[in-house]
């Protein structure tokens, strides 16, 4: 199974990937290494994480960081809705369904 990004997903990713980067060096491409290894296990395992919203979007909390990665599979592909803080704006990411 392969991922893609929303588009709406991958540009708050890349905008925290920088902020981490700026404050840090480094630290940004942390982010990007523990992202990859949240979302191979989601392609390993799909369905192991609980439905977080109707329809089937599931939420996987990052180690490390404070994020989670919210996600539907959609066929043979998973669909990252989005890379949400845990602290700013609850549920914005519905709208992306």
């Amino acid at each position: 199974m392969n991922y893609r990004f929303h588009p709406a997903a991958e540009a708050e990713f890349l905008e925290a990937t920088g902020f981490y980067e700026q404050r840090v060096q480094g630290l940004g491409t942390a982010l990007i290494d523990e992202l990859e290894l949240t979302l191979a296990l989601i392609c390993e395992q799909p369905t192991l994480w609980s439905i977080e919203a109707s329809p089937d979007i599931r939420r996987v909390v990052m180690q490390r960081f404070p994020f989670s990665i919210l996600y539907r599979v959609i066929g043979q592909q998973i669909l990252v809705l989005a890379v949400a803080h845990h602290r700013r704006r609850p549920e914005y990411w519905l709208t992306r369904t």
